[in-house]
């Protein structure tokens, strides 16, 4: 990885108002509470309204950001949305955003990794940066994935939530955030995780769900402690340090019995984990920057650390990334 000239200057987030707890949840399918957070270990979960959708929820984590650091975003050069959900297959989440945010003379792009594309976000936008094309990138995750949950399936309903985070990325070769990086994606696997759109089958198997998300949490859990751990060795060998010295893991919040896992076959102290799922759920995309921005308001997350991000879900899609927090 070439040196970086991209440095991160400020973060917001936003959820929506209405809150779905596991209490909730027992009048709507055969689960309770305890068996919810024993197994997930997400107490709660935010929903957005019929109304809300996922440019809304990217404007108000901007918008945050913006009122935070005092930032203003009129000579952002290039917007990256990281959905799975975007309000509409055409135009993107990013190019609404663009023009909620009125700015003038900017390129707008959806990116779709699932659960590791604000991952795939920052790694794009420290490439776009550090190559010369860009100077001052607007990176988003954000989701409304309640819209594509089917909440008569007791597997999957009590998971998923919404909620956006937003990053501000910009040129600065003195002070770069970016250390080093590693991504990949096993598709063979893509059956075990996903949500139909317009074709029926995948690998000659027929799909189901109906537009809703349908999962094998099994094979992706097999999956991802797999490749997490290997993935978390790879790119703190690429930044010339180990382990030890990273502050914080920021994983994608997917369940907490899974990151307890990740950890325990890493060595690395859940204690030192960052993770948003226990209030906000599973938001796909939205999970990482939630995950720092809760590290931030609370005081743990301080500048000068070395920080270790790991997006992972459908795909099957994984990224890493070491950083330097520089905000």
């Amino acid at each position: 990885m070439s040196a970086s000239k991209a440095r991160i200057t400020a973060i917001g987030s936003y959820v929506p108002e209405r809150i779905l707890t596991n209490n909730d949840l027992e009048k709507m399918v055969d689960t309770n509470d305890e068996w919810i957070v024993k197994r997930t270990g997400i107490k709660e979960r935010r929903i957005a309204n019929d109304k809300e959708f996922t440019s809304d929820l990217s404007y108000k984590a901007v918008l945050d950001l913006m009122e935070r650091y005092d930032k203003t975003v009129d000579d952002v050069d290039l917007i990256i949305v990281c959905t799975m959900t975007p309000d509409y297959k055409t135009p993107s989440v990013a190019s609404i955003l663009q023009d909620k945010l009125g700015i003038k003379n900017t390129g707008a792009l959806d990116l779709n990794a699932a659960c590791a594309g604000f991952a795939y976000g920052l790694h794009v936008a420290n490439g776009m940066i550090t190559s010369g094309l860009n100077r001052k990138i607007l990176v988003v995750g954000a989701e409304t994935l309640s819209k594509i949950t089917d909440f008569t399936d007791r597997t999957t309903c009590i998971l998923f939530g919404d909620g956006a985070g937003a990053l501000l990325v910009e040129y600065d070769e003195d002070q770069p955030s970016f250390i080093s990086s590693h991504i990949g994606s096993e598709g063979e696997g893509g059956q075990h995780l996903y949500c139909t759109n317009l074709a029926t089958q995948m690998n000659s198997m027929d799909l189901l769900g109906n537009g809703c998300i349908v999962q094998n949490g099994r094979e992706v859990y097999k999956w991802a402690i797999k490749t997490v751990t290997n993935g978390m060795k790879t790119v703190v060998e690429r930044g010339n340090l180990n382990l030890d010295a990273v502050d914080w893991f920021v994983p994608h919040s997917a369940n907490l019995r899974m990151l307890e896992s990740i950890c325990e076959k890493s060595n690395f102290p859940i204690e030192q984990t960052l993770y948003s799922l226990v209030h906000y759920g599973n938001t796909s995309s939205g999970t990482i920057p939630l995950s720092l921005d809760i590290g931030v308001k609370e005081g743990n997350l301080k500048s000068g650390e070395h920080v270790l991000l790991y997006g992972f879900g459908g795909g099957l899609a994984h990224a890493g990334l070491l950083i330097k927090w520089t905000v």
